[in-house]
């Protein structure tokens, strides 16, 4: 379960952060593509017991999965690859398969923001 190396590494990142802040953190947003094969609930859950003890405790996630996506070679369109592999704007079917996004720390909430 790489969750629980990955929560450690958002705790860490999330206590350094806010280790001036005298408010508390409350939620953070993450984001990442869709291939890095991250479970949200499996996430949520080891960030849940690392956090126990620490300013984090109780923190919410907000996961944003990120589709994988495609550029058409024809007019250069990035879209979505998820269903469809033609371009919705010009119809062609050659496309180049985009990089895929990274996990990332969007935002950190704060109480009495």
């Amino acid at each position: 379960m790489h969750e629980m190396a990955i929560a450690d590494a958002l705790l860490r990142m999330i206590l350094e952060l806010t280790k001036d802040c005298t408010d508390r953190p409350i939620s953070a947003r993450i984001s990442c593509g869709q291939l890095n094969a991250v479970n949200p609930d499996a996430l949520c859950f080891a960030f849940d017991v690392l956090a126990k003890g620490t300013r984090c405790e109780g923190m919410r996630l907000d996961i944003q999965i990120i589709p994988f996506q495609a550029s058409c070679k024809g007019c250069g369109h990035v879209y979505d690859i998820e269903q469809q592999y033609r371009c919705p704007r010009c119809g062609r079917d050659q496309f180049v398969l985009m990089p895929e996004q990274p996990l990332v720390l969007e935002s950190v909430d704060f109480e009495g923001d």
